[in-house]
């Protein structure tokens, strides 16, 4: 791909973000009921090809089990809140209360209370009580040491999660964890990330994992491309994660699923994740909206509450509805934020694609007029697509 000059001795790519990006109708449409968006990893398999962000805004033990029945899966935040709190209620209750110009701070603190492994295992067990797949995510710091509690619960799927995570992570204080060596010796399903390049997708789908989470700032809660400057649009590091597992198909024989990491609001942000390469996504502010959902009209990154350095804001959101009409439906609203699969599967049928790893195959183009063209009456008025 042709780079663009940035000045004298210096060029880069251009990359692309889902606004700039459209899914070109094919010549063939099928009927919605005849579209199959289910989605298998490892030996699981789920109606929807969905994992809800490890945020403890959007998920609890009792969110991950409704997104189980519902056909996704939840991911428990294994350092948050659940595992610091027997009873956690009063600490969500008072970070909704926060002022804004206080809410990072004392977020801090309260996120100060270690973590308790007999709690990690609880909560696990919780989830797996109820007959629906247990997904958890920890750190590359605290892997090793709160994995014995991890197993002790029986999780089924296993997040190892942070803003960046690197099969070659190089530190002269401490030993840090082998990925590849911890991935290849646990008995369970193991999902890294995040990354957002080619290269390093690839290396991560080296270690053994089933999956790599494929993001870096893009989510409404995380600030660190402003922290940081770090990041690249989610299209294009879709994109290049879906080149990376071809080829370490290529090699190996084995298929690893590439999940859309943050940045979609929409069931048109979704319908384009999985267009331009993506397995299935993981999503939070979206679900954050929902009645059940632990945060009150809040969440917050995993980061947000970082002790020297957070990276994530405590956004406020509209409750829009039910966990089930922001997935499945029905909805109410006209903007996309309501029936999001419901959304995936009519796009699927609408461009004649079946199954999910044919949508993949689906056209798209550079479009920065999808947002405006012919909306001026949404955007003054702030409906629809103005909204």
């Amino acid at each position: 791909m042709a780079e663009v000059e940035i000045g004298i001795g210096k060029s880069g790519r251009r990359a692309y973000g889902f606004d700039d990006i459209a899914i070109v109708p094919s010549r063939r449409t099928r009927d919605p009921e005849d579209i199959d968006i289910s989605w298998e990893i490892d030996a699981f398999k789920f109606g929807l090809p969905l994992m809800a962000s490890a945020m403890d805004g959007v998920v609890s033990p009792a969110t991950a089990i409704e997104m189980g029945r519902l056909g996704g899966v939840g991911v428990l935040n294994l350092e948050g809140l659940w595992t610091r709190y027997e009873d956690p209620e009063a600490v969500f209750a008072e970070i909704a209360s926060l002022p804004v110009d206080k809410a990072t701070g004392r977020m801090q603190q309260l996120y100060s209370e270690p973590v308790k492994p007999e709690l990690v295992t609880e909560r696990i067990r919780e989830i797996k009580a109820s007959g629906v797949v247990a997904a958890a995510s920890v750190t590359p710091q605290r892997t090793e040491s709160l994995i014995k509690a991890i197993l002790a619960g029986d999780l089924d799927i296993l997040v190892i999660q942070g803003t960046v995570v690197s099969a070659e992570h190089v530190s002269k204080s401490e030993e840090p964890l082998n990925l590849k060596r911890f991935i290849r010796e646990l008995e369970i399903p193991v999902v890294v990330g995040g990354c957002a390049s080619y290269q390093a997708a690839l290396h991560l789908m080296r270690t053994g994992a089933v999956g790599v989470l494929v993001g870096v700032g893009p989510g409404n809660a995380c600030t660190t491309r402003a922290v940081l400057g770090l990041g690249v649009p989610q299209a294009t590091a879709i994109a290049d994660a879906a080149a990376a597992r071809m080829r370490h198909l290529d090699e190996t024989g084995v298929y690893v699923q590439v999940i859309a990491d943050g940045g979609m609001s929409k069931g048109g942000d979704i319908a384009k994740a999985i267009a331009v390469g993506a397995d299935a996504v993981m999503i939070g502010s979206p679900l954050a909206a929902a009645e059940e959902a632990p945060g009150r009209g809040f969440h917050w990154g995993m980061a947000t509450f970082h002790p020297t350095l957070p990276r994530g804001a405590r956004v406020k959101t509209t409750i829009r509805g039910t966990l089930k009409e922001i997935l499945v439906g029905p909805a109410h609203e006209n903007d996309g934020r309501l029936n999001l699969f419901g959304a995936l599967r009519t796009s699927m049928a609408t461009c004649g694609y079946e199954t999910i790893k044919e949508f993949q195959k689906a056209e798209v183009m550079v479009a920065p007029a999808l947002q405006t063209e012919g909306k001026a009456l949404q955007q003054a008025q702030r409906v629809g697509m103005g909204h």
